[in-house]
């Protein structure tokens, strides 16, 4: 019976280097450098700081780890990848530095698996080694969670698809060189089995920018999800991913992945804020003394330590799910930790930024950005609500066989025969009185 909390040493090894780079090297990207550069690779920062940063992990075996060895990666399992992770989460710029940002991450894994050859040179190639940023192009303005909504039309036309409709809240747009669009290619059926995902170009004639969509304390225009839409735009025929009907198929193999992703790096959000909270218990005074000597604060840093480490066990032990089988498999436990993701985030992040008062509402610290992050964990790759269905569905099914399993609905009849059973020592002791 394997029950372990430990590391192999070779890994903590691992750890340590990439605790002290991010640290020292990567966390100051945070605080010298505009946000939306992240996903500009365009951008000579790239080239002349970030670079010379993905060298480095490259040199350390350290490049893109979520992939498997046939793309270059090291074919860490879930486990591994969330113990990197939370160290990653501590730095928005540390997954482009570590080769795992998303949405780039997932589009690679689906052109490695259903792009062409020539697919593959021209796009999967430079996207794995960050030269450029691509684009998941899904949600629609009116469906939200409900794909039975998708207007999105996908229609062949010879050797062509003619994709129609609007995207919403299409990831890095505006600076993608592809988008990965997902469409309605036979409407005559269910949508999981009449959806279709397509490699659509950026520069494509017909794709026309609505406006660029910023999240909560971005200025207006400056946005990088955008809203897209769709005017006859022609792609060939071998632009179709995974085959006609299979979008649905693809989508949740990436997503499963991501939503443990966004976990694992939640994880290491957390962490940060209840460092800068107990950094600022021990170095503030006030009332003559520190405040990590009031009951109140001491309170604050119990209830986040205790909720960070219970969501940090549910994160690693749904990762050893995946590792045990695989995403699909793991639905249970990827919802539930998605369901739980955003209040963690939102508790500790509020804690950490209520204790440090009027600092911690300025500009001058990262709990707006990281206070930004709970809600849009809550929404992106769908909803609370909907995944906390899942979590229900799931759980449920163990109950389905009621009367073999959890007789309880036959409650009565299992106590006349528990009263039988042991009619006799019941009796004894009725004697011995």
């Amino acid at each position: 019976m394997a029950w372990d909390f430990q590391t192999e040493p070779e890994f903590q090894e691992k750890l340590d280097w990439i605790a002290g780079f991010v640290s020292d090297e990567v966390e100051p990207l945070d605080l010298g450098l505009p946000h939306h550069l992240i996903y500009d690779k365009r951008h000579p920062v790239h080239e002349e700081v970030v670079r010379p940063l993905q060298d480095e992990v490259t040199k350390r075996d350290l490049w893109a780890c979520h992939l498997g060895p046939e793309l270059g990666g090291k074919g860490y399992g879930q486990v591994k990848l969330a113990l990197m992770n939370e160290i990653l989460g501590r730095s928005s710029w540390a997954p482009s530095v570590f080769g795992c940002q998303a949405p780039d991450s997932g589009n690679a894994e689906i052109l490695a698996h259903y792009g062409t050859e020539e697919q593959k040179g021209r796009y999967l190639e430079p996207l794995l080694e960050g030269r450029i940023s691509s684009s998941f192009s899904m949600t629609e303005p009116q469906a939200g969670s409900d794909p039975k909504e998708f207007t999105c039309r996908a229609v062949r036309d010879g050797d062509e698809w003619v994709i129609a409709g609007e995207k919403w809240f299409s990831s890095n747009f505006r600076y993608a060189e592809f988008a990965i669009v997902m469409a309605i290619s036979t409407p005559d059926t269910s949508v999981y089995e009449g959806a279709s995902m397509f490699l659509v170009p950026t520069d494509t004639p017909g794709i026309e920018i609505v406006r660029h969509v910023g999240l909560m304390g971005e200025r207006e225009g400056e946005g990088a999800h955008a809203y897209v839409r769709y005017n006859d735009v022609r792609v060939p025929a071998d632009n179709l991913l995974g085959g006609e009907g299979q979008a649905f198929v693809i989508a949740q193999t990436r997503l499963g992945g991501g939503r443990i992703h966004h976990a694992m790096r939640t994880v290491g959000m957390c962490q940060r804020a209840l460092d800068m909270m107990g950094e600022r218990a021990l170095s503030r005074t006030t009332q003559g003394e520190v405040l990590a000597k009031k009951q109140m604060v001491q309170d604050a840093i119990a209830e986040s330590w205790i909720q960070l480490h219970q969501f940090r066990l549910q994160v690693l032990h749904a990762a050893w799910v995946i590792d045990q089988s695989d995403s699909h498999r793991a639905r249970l436990e990827i919802a539930a930790v998605k369901v739980a993701t955003p209040q963690v985030l939102h508790d500790i992040v509020y804690r950490a930024m209520h204790l440090h008062g009027a600092l911690g509402v300025s500009n001058e610290m990262p709990f707006a950005g990281m206070w930004v992050a709970a809600p849009v964990m809550g929404i992106a790759d769908g909803p609370t609500e909907v995944h906390k269905v899942t979590v229900a569905r799931q759980v449920l099914k163990a109950y389905e066989a009621v009367d073999t399993l959890f007789p309880s609905a036959h409650l009565p009849d299992r106590v006349d025969e528990a009263r039988k059973r042991f009619a006799h020592l019941v009796d004894l002791e009725a004697g011995n009185q």
